[in-house]
């Protein structure tokens, strides 16, 4: 294999990519929670109409967004911190993708299912 080519493509560069992406949107997310937490001091009744903008359901989206992303970003972070101090872990970093991504999976579908199930209720009556 040519030098530099070795994550072209490949989980490894994926994985990066992806634990990149949700520390960026996680940093974005605190950001915005440290300021519109701020504003209780400016002006409660600013802070009261900010808070009430995010009782929307595309808010909602947003916020199991916000897990999956916390969620993702902190198996991943496992997953580097034994491919980094583990001496066995570069051999076997495939594998553990594949485990934090199954997880993940696992995790987030039990994450949704209730919602799901309540959203039906609500929609066809129980």
């Amino acid at each position: 294999m040519p030098a530099g080519t070795l994550y072209r493509g490949r989980e490894g560069m994926w994985s990066w990519v992806a634990h990149r992406v949700t520390g960026v949107l996680i940093f974005f997310f605190l950001f915005v929670h440290v300021l519109d937490t701020a504003l209780v001091r400016v002006s409660p009744e600013d802070y009261d109409k900010v808070v009430a903008t995010y009782k929307t359901p595309i808010v909602a989206l947003l916020e199991y967004g916000l897990v999956a992303a916390i969620l993702f970003h902190a198996l991943n972070g496992l997953r580097i911190i034994a491919v980094d101090f583990w001496a066995k872990g570069p051999r076997y970093q495939k594998q553990m993708l594949w485990s934090v991504v199954i997880i993940w999976l696992i995790l987030m579908i039990g994450a949704i299912l209730p919602v799901l199930g309540h959203a039906a209720r609500e929609l066809f009556g129980s």
